[in-house]
């Protein structure tokens, strides 16, 4: 593509990537890789014992490429991994700005660290400030005008920083074509994922091949401690900035976090967290305006919101005597200040410090959500549960009718499960049935918390001629009673003899007293009939009481 080649840098457009042993070694995986001047051995200490420190990862991973390329709706060709997007930036300045000569384009106000990429760079800013009169939108007839043939990049955040607002997507489309062979449009889309267009503008990346999107896992996928963010963009230059990076960009720790939170369960997590944070969003922005020191806020569509107070440094430092450490956003609009949005109960606390009288009906309460990975030779199991939504059901395991009666608990227990196993089933359904009982009572245990206000106790159903009677007590003391037996051997492929088994593992991982009594003739309808008895007894004991603990010990 004549035009990309005549934007890089000359110096750069014919240069060689750096090339090891294993890249150049293409297909060929080594069981013995001594070609790089590693050490032998892996570090001391638990990181050590889970991943192979001691070897340089893939630059590129094949598998969590495709998974972000999926997780984007792009090709696997049209994505390049970065530590994070600040790191896109970097790298889009070094491959098309020649120091002295060529210049970036930014829109105040906007993310300071564009600026900075550009001096070490040694390029040129220019600055075409977003126009506050019609909502701080583009301003493109002076774009226009502000551009030159040096200009290689605009970058344009949306939703934005530090408003959080997003811009019209006819601006940014008409700007994308009238700059086309002239300029690269980069989308900063850090926060995307909490606005009401989370795909952003990746569905416009083949109509116009001068845009380039930068996406980051900091945000919403809780990744800002292990550096992840991705450049999505026409191959040819995911290529030429790929030969441009260094040898190992990314770390074991960073690969296998991203793995994790782009796992069937961590997605789930990751989006009900961000239903959270956006109902947050929501509540916090009617709620700030009550405090004397909020003149206004902005509107957004990020996780965090703006305000405008009287004096942002004084507020500053009232919060500051609370342990609260907000964001000045004075330099870029006068008396403005930036909230990240936290938890419900977190975000209560802000609220309290600025005088506001949080209604009783309005209490942030976080979601009892929680996620277990188990990991065996036998298993592997992805298990999320929402207490408090049963908005998503999604269970895979391999055995038809062990998933119906997961079902038949998360249903009756008025809760959420996603639950995704895969397991030994050439030998036997029983590690499968035993590490998914262990898997859910761990990933119930831990969504409950600290257990206030919990009701704890529950206790029955029948299905026809079979009887189930089920009592629970979630007392933190794991005991399992079983007690009848089936006409049968098999119900599907599922063991009848399994079913107190699992019942018994649930209760050990879930910390829980389960008294199980099922009678009957039928082996599907007794079996059935135990799963929603356990269902409808879960529901009653999760269900919030108020806020103490139910103990007379004040512990469980």
């Amino acid at each position: 593509m004549s035009w990309l080649r005549d934007l890089i840098r000359p110096d750069l457009q014919s240069f060689a990537a750096y090339g090891s042993a294993r890249t150049e070694a293409g297909a060929f995986v080594p069981t013995l890789p001594l070609d790089a001047n590693e050490g032998p051995w892996s570090p001391f200490g638990p990181l050590g014992a889970l991943e192979p420190l001691n070897r340089y990862p893939d630059p590129q991973p094949a598998d969590l490429r495709r998974r972000l390329a999926t997780l984007y709706g792009v090709l696997p060709d049209q994505l390049l991994i970065t530590r994070g997007s600040d790191e896109g930036m970097d790298v889009l300045m070094r491959l098309f700005c020649r120091a002295g000569v060529d210049s970036i384009l930014i829109c105040p106000p906007t993310y300071g660290m564009y600026e900075v990429y550009a001096a070490t760079q040694g390029a040129a800013v220019q600055r075409v400030p977003l126009r506050a009169a019609v909502g701080w939108q583009l301003d493109l007839p002076a774009l226009e005008s502000a551009c030159t043939p040096e200009t290689k990049l605009i970058f344009i955040p949306s939703p934005t920083a530090p408003m959080g607002h997003v811009l019209r997507r006819e601006d940014v489309l008409a700007l994308c074509k009238s700059r086309e062979g002239k300029s690269l449009i980069v989308m900063d889309e850090a926060y995307v994922d909490f606005s009401d267009n989370p795909k952003g503008f990746v569905p416009d990346l083949v109509a116009h091949p001068n845009l380039v999107i930068l996406r980051t896992l900091s945000k919403s996928y809780a990744l800002a401690g292990e550096r992840l963010g991705a450049v999505l963009a026409l191959p040819e230059l995911i290529e030429a900035l790929r030969r441009i990076l260094s040898p190992y960009p990314l770390t074991q720790t960073s690969i296998r976090a991203a793995k994790d939170a782009l796992s069937p369960a961590g997605l789930l997590q990751s989006l009900e967290r961000q239903k959270i944070l956006i109902a947050e969003r929501v509540r916090m922005t009617d709620l700030l305006p009550r405090s004397s020191w909020i003149k206004k806020v902005f509107p957004s569509q990020a996780n965090f919101v703006l305000a405008e107070t009287s004096d942002s440094s004084a507020l500053m430092e009232h919060l500051k005597r609370f342990g609260i450490l907000i964001r000045n956003r004075h330099t870029l609009i006068p008396n403005t200040v930036r909230f990240t949005l936290g938890s419900p109960e977190q975000n209560d606390i802000v609220l309290r410090a600025l005088g506001v009288d949080v209604p009783k009906d309005q209490p942030g309460t976080t979601p009892r959500l929680f996620s277990v990975r188990r990991a065996t030779k036998e298993t592997k199991i992805d298990v999320t549960v929402n207490l408090d939504s049963p908005g998503f059901l999604d269970i895979a395991t391999g055995i038809g009718f062990f998933d119906h009666m997961l079902s038949q608990i998360a249903t009756h227990g008025g809760f959420g499960l996603c639950l995704q196993c895969k397991g030994d089933l050439e030998v036997d359904p029983h590690h499968t049935i035993e590490d998914c009982a262990l898997a859910l009572g761990e990933a119930l245990r831990g969504a409950l918390g600290d257990k206030k206000g919990l009701a704890r106790f529950g206790f029955t159903t029948p299905l026809d001629e079979a009887l189930a009677q089920v009592v629970i007590d979630l007392s933190g003391r794991p005991f399992a009673a079983f007690e009848g037996s089936f006409p049968a051997l098999m119900v599907g492929e599922m063991p009848t003899e399994m079913v107190p088994h699992f019942f018994m593992s649930l209760a050990t991982a879930l910390g829980a007293s389960l008294h199980v009594n099922v009678t009957g003739t039928n082996a599907h309808h007794m079996i059935e009939a135990c799963f929603k008895a356990t269902g409808r007894a879960l529901r009653q004991a999760l269900r919030r009481e108020g806020a103490d603990l139910p103990s007379t010990k004040g512990v469980l």
